[in-house]
Parts: structure tokens; sequence; C-alpha cells
């Protein structure tokens, strides 16, 4: 019954009509697989507008905001747009008691008054092309995965070396379908970027952790920065002499509006997505991954929110630190509901029955073996991906923040050990350790971090299999008699990291005197632990998983590929640009619950609630609603505030600009909805929606809200 029930499920997802709504793109494969398609749902514009080498178009304003994050320039003098929770670092940054851009906003009403945001980049990609053949040339499915891979990094390089102009240029080739394809990438980095404005903290995560991935939603999630380059447009590290970036190409914003069924197409860099994986990557994840980690998180977060209740000062350190691992945290949730609601692990084993029912018919039967390759494989990798997924998240993913910045004291502490004797190395290694300590105790909270350290510890040791035990246990037990609260004290009270005034003695001090301190230092010692489970025990079995699992993948793409020649395929997200295209739309959610596309600001007022931290409500803003003062942005008499639509997206979307059949700007994608996440490993049309902050909403809160309206005048606004 199981089987048969699994095939309907997967008839039912694979042939609806709405799943020509899925798919990330690359721009260039538009003409060929789906613009025709997009045509059809009303898009009015042609492929070389999206992407062209030759003339401006669409991907000359869309850009790489951060390390992870979209953003698009909206005007010819560079001024960015991207979500809220994707600047939400630099602006923490920025706060200080004194200055609280956080929690009040800030507004540049001169260039002068922009602030400069160190280590901030913004990236646009000029080219890409095709090099498949290139790269795999002397390449055969008979060689040892080792060598396969240095001679595609060989012809890389000489790829690279040919293209010339490095300089101009960063220039990286990246794997497609599982590396069945290749495409070299030409992206021009602006060093130079500026805060322009946010808005504070209550319009920017209105709804907070609360509402995170649900649908309906009232976050203003928007931020505006400016690109700044030297005087000949071209990209420069910070100076006072930079002029705001000249585009190639900057978006019309529309103030048409949106309706249910109306075209959308959204533009950005999503990052990593499964969508070909086979079933034993799903149940490694929803039985094996998933719930340790979310009890984990889940134990992060009830002490951060704990402590953030207790100081306005508390939650400005750690606003940005909690919103981080709620993120993944509720995701994870979502996923597994969703995995469960479309038995997503059933239907892949019905293709995958299908698939050898397929590979049993060619002479040889060449692609059966693979699904038992798999199951052998999944069985070993689950366990190091257990391993190595805790012990980032012991330390390297808001974990045990000491520990972590601990970590900022190994490379010194090397070159001390290997009797470094240049002056000027050791003083660039130390110049580096105090510029990380200013910024770690700005935002750093004693009483949090002992507590998390201690829960993080007991939760390693009794999850994670004694294999993977740091020595520093062994020590515990001898000294401490296993006391994890007693050993904490003792590693908080005896470092010589644990204030910035230690931090600096420490620096100060004459090298044979700073390594004895590093040596011996328990958090020092701690870190050491840690890192040698990863490097003498998880990542060399994991390095070698992973590379026969890099061999399985390529070949299970390619025999999909060849299994099903009709179906157009879009490759796996890879933080590449991807275009993807849907349609404004509502969706049910639950039996009985059937929500409408869009919301209003009457949504916020009737969330309002004084004494729930997500649900303030500015008074500048709830003053302008009494009023019904909404300006230009109105429409039907209220203020339109988000939509949903069927656009796949993924994390890297956060930021990215939802476009009309015109090309024009209409909102601001920054999520989705929690009954559709499990999209990164199976779409489902009817309830995969992408969640946008609609562009009249962003206009009108800098334009009437913030009294920024000059901004709005350098934009090219559409009525």
């Amino acid at each position: 019954m199981l089987t048969r029930l699994a095939h309907l499920i997967l008839f039912v997802i694979l042939l609806t009509p709405a799943r020509a709504d899925e798919g990330m793109w690359l721009p260039v494969m538009l003409e060929k697989y789906t613009l025709l398609q997009m045509q059809a749902k009303g898009f009015r514009l042609s492929a070389e507008d999206i992407y062209s080498i030759n003339q401006a178009s669409l991907k000359d304003a869309v850009v790489i905001f951060g390390r992870g994050c979209t953003g698009e320039v909206v005007s010819a003098k560079g001024l960015l747009l991207t979500n809220h929770h994707c600047g939400l670092e630099m602006i923490q940054r920025h706060s200080t008691a004194t200055n609280d851009y956080l929690n009040e906003g800030f507004w540049a009403h001169t260039a002068q008054e922009e602030l400069v945001t160190p280590d901030l980049t913004v990236t646009f990609l000029r080219q890409m092309h095709d090099v498949t053949e290139q790269v795999l040339k002397d390449v055969s499915d008979t060689l040892p995965e080792t060598e396969r891979q240095r001679i595609i990094d060989r012809n890389s390089a000489a790829l690279i070396k040919q293209t010339g102009d490095t300089c101009r240029f960063k220039i990286d080739i990246k794997p497609y379908f599982h590396g069945n394809q290749y495409f070299m990438h030409l992206y021009e980095v602006f060093e130079d970027v500026r805060l322009v404005g946010t808005p504070p903290l209550a319009i920017g995560k209105f709804g907070g952790d609360t509402d995170n991935w649900m649908w309906p939603r009232h976050t203003g999630d928007f931020c505006l920065f400016r690109i700044y380059a030297d005087s000949l447009n071209r990209p420069a590290g910070y100076s006072p002499h930079n002029v705001p970036y000249r585009p190639a190409r900057h978006l019309s914003i529309s103030l048409k509006g949106v309706k249910e069924g109306d075209f959308t197409m959204l533009m950005g860099f999503p990052g990593n997505t499964s969508q070909y994986a086979p079933s034993h990557h799903l149940a490694m994840l929803r039985h094996d991954l998933y719930p340790p980690l979310i009890a984990l998180r889940g134990q992060k977060l009830d002490i951060i929110k704990r402590h953030m209740k207790q100081s306005s000062e508390i939650r400005l350190k750690y606003t940005a630190k909690e919103a981080t691992i709620a993120n993944s945290w509720k995701r994870w949730i979502g996923e597994i509901k969703g995995m469960d609601r479309y038995r997503a692990i059933a239907v892949k084993q019905a293709f995958e029955q299908d698939f050898i029912q397929w590979a049993d018919t060619l002479a040889p039967p060449s692609h059966r073996e693979l699904l038992h390759r798999y199951e052998k494989l999944y069985a070993d990798l689950t366990l190091f991906r257990l391993a190595e997924s805790y012990l980032l998240e012991m330390i390297w993913r808001n974990g045990m923040e000491l520990i972590e910045f601990a970590g900022a004291f190994a490379q010194l502490n090397h070159q001390l050990k290997a009797g470094e004797t240049d002056s000027t190395r050791l003083a660039d290694e130390m110049n580096k350790i105090a510029a990380r300590a200013t910024q770690f105790f700005k935002d750093y909270h004693p009483p949090i971090d002992r507590e998390m350290t201690i829960a993080l510890l007991k939760s390693y040791r009794a999850t994670v299999p004694e294999m993977f035990h740091p020595v520093t246990f062994m020590h515990i037990d001898k000294h401490f008699k296993g006391n994890m609260d007693k050993y904490v004290a003792y590693l908080m009270q005896h470092s010589q990291l644990t204030t910035p005034q230690k931090v600096s003695q420490l620096l100060a001090e004459k090298p044979s005197r700073l390594l004895k301190v590093l040596e011996n230092d328990p958090a020092c010692e701690l870190y050491r632990s840690f890192y040698m489970v990863y490097a003498r025990q998880i990542y060399p079995s994991l390095t070698e998983l992973n590379r026969e699992l890099s061999q399985l993948n390529r070949r299970y793409m390619a025999a999909q590929m060849a299994m099903q020649p009709q179906k157009a395929f879009y490759p796996d997200a890879n933080f590449t640009l991807r275009v993807a295209y849907g349609q404004v739309m509502g969706y049910r959610a639950a039996d009985a619950v059937q929500y409408l596309p869009g919301t209003t600001i009457d949504g916020i007022m009737a969330k309002e609630n004084p004494d729930i931290y997500d649900y303030r409500v500015p008074p500048r803003l709830k003053e302008l609603y009494c009023n019904k003062n909404y300006g230009r942005y109105a429409s039907n008499g209220t203020l339109p505030v988000c939509f949903v639509a069927t656009n796949h997206t993924t994390g890297g979307n956060s930021g990215s600009p939802v476009l009309n059949a015109h090309g024009e700007l209409i909102g601001i994608n920054f999520d989705r909805a929690w009954e559709g996440v499990m999209s990164d490993l199976m779409y489902a049309p009817d309830r995969s929606r992408n969640i946008a902050v609609d562009i009249r909403y962003v206009l009108w809160l800098i334009d009437v809200y913030a009294g920024a309206g000059y901004l709005v005048e350098e934009m090219s606004v559409v009525e």
C-alpha cells in the first residue's frame, strides 16, 4: 500500500501543471528551457534583457551582498537594497548605547553621514561561460576520484590564467549537476560599501522569531547601502575620495502593486539545495541529524533569550546571534514536517524503484549498483556528519564564545612554537587578534557564555559517540570528577582571555612568556582538544566519504538525466546567479486554513502587543496608521506590507529583487512559508511560497515614516 501511495504522491508532485514554477535556472539556460513558459505566464521581456554580455541587462543590477545574501542596485548613484536581516550584523556593529541604530533606526542625510562598513563587499557577476569541455579534458570515468579532481583543478587553473585580467576580476569555475557541467564566472568585487539607512528593529524584524518562516508576515525586512568606487568607477578600498558607483543598470521601481495571479520573477544567488539526492540523504536528515541539532539549538536559544530579557544592553549584544541560531532551528523543524507531510522519503524510494527498473533495461545495467553503494555510504556518512555538525555547533556556530575566541590565538601559538623570529609577522598576527578582541568583547556577555558552555559540553558528551570525545573530557573526569559546572567555573576563572584588559596584557608579554601562557590557558586547551578531534578523526574520514559521495552523485545525476531525456533539469543551487519565476498566489496551509497572498498595515496593528517584544510597534508608525497617512503608496485605502508568490527560493535569496513582467522591482524577497521549506529537498507546488516585502511599504517607510524622501527621489519610480 505504501508503494502505491508513494507513486501517487510522486505523480502529483512531478506532473501537476504548477510544477512549472519550480526551478532555479541559470540565466544562460532561459532561452532554451523556460522562456516560453515564462512568457505564457505574462513575462514581457527577452532572455537578453535578463542576461547579456553585450549590453546592460538586469543581471548588472543584482549583486552578492556580503558573503551570503543578494542585493539590488536601485539608483544611478549606487544605492542598494537588501534585507534588514542581511545587514543586521553590520547595523549592530555600528550600534552603541549612545547611537542605538539597531533599535532606533538610522538614516544618512548626506554622503558624509553614510557609515563606512569594513569587511563588507558587494559582488557583480560580469560574465559566465560554459567551460565543461576544457575542464574535463583528459578526464574519464575510470580515473580514481583524487586523480580526476587533480586534472580538473589543473585544467581550471590553466583556464583562469588564460582568461587574464585577474587583477580586475575575481574568476572562479564551479561545477553544476554534480560535476557533469562546469561554468566559469567573472566577478567584480567592490570593497567600499556604506550604510545609508535602516528602519528600527521593531520594523525590520517585526514578528521576530515568532513569525520567522511563517505566513502571514508583516516585516519591513530591508535596509539600504551605497556602493563606492574610485574616480574611474572601478572597485577600490575605502577612501574619502571615492565616489558613488555608477552602475551599468539599476532597477526601476513599480508602484502599480500586485494581485493574485500576477507574474513574478526573482533573481539572486541561492546557496544550496539537494533536489536530486537519493532517499538515503533525506532519511539521514530526517532521523539522524535534524532532531539532535534542533534540540541543541533549542538549548542555545533558551539560554540567550532568558538573558536578553534582563536588559536592553544584553539584547543589543545578542540580537544578531540569536537570530542566526533561530533561523536554521526553525527551518529544520519545518523541513521535518514537510518531509512527513509529503512522505518525501517514500516518494524518493518510489522513484528509485522506477530507476532500478530502467537501469535493468540497459546493457549492461551499469547504474543499478548506485543505490546499493549509497546505502552503504550513508551508513558511515551519517556517523561522521553528526559528529561534524555537533562540533561546529559547539564552537563556530554561536556556541562556546570564549573557546571560539581562543581559536584566534591558534596561528600565533603555532608561530611562537615554531620559533618565529620575524617581529613583523608576529606583530601582524597580534594586530589581527587585537582587532578581533575589540569586536568580540563588544558583543560578549560572560554569564551567557558560562551557562552556554556548561550546557553544550554536557550535551556533546551525552549525544556524540565516545570515539569523538576530546581528550579534555578525560581531564575533566580526573580532576573534576566529571562535573562540568566546576570545570567551566575553573576555565572562566583561570583563562587569560576573558577580558579586554587581560588580552592586552597578554599580547604585551615577551614571546617566551606568551607561548607558555597560550600553551597552558584552559580556553586554548579546550579549543585545541576539540580541533584535534576534527582534524584527526572527523575531517580525514569525511574527506574520503565525501569523495565517494561526489562520484556517486555525479553518476546518479547523469543517470537521472538519461532516464528522463524530455525533462528540463535545473542545477542544484551553488551560490551562483539564478532566475526563478512564478505567480503571486496564496495557498492552503492546513485543513480549513486558506491564506490570501498579501498583507497590509492593518495586520501590523492587529498583532501589536507592547508586552511581547516581537510585536512592538513604533509610536511613529502607529501615528501614521491612525491618520491613514499612506501617501502615494496606498492601495484600496490601506498600505500593502508583504506578499507571497510561487518562486523557488532558498538561503542566499535573502534580499533578492522580486520583479514584475516588465522587469520592475515590486518587492524584496526575505523568507519562505514554513509549510513549504522542504523545497530545498523537494518542491511542493501547492505550498512552496517565497515571502517578499512589498516595495510600496519599503518606499513608504523611507519616504513618509523616516522622512528620507531624498533617497526615493534618486530612484527611478514608475507610478
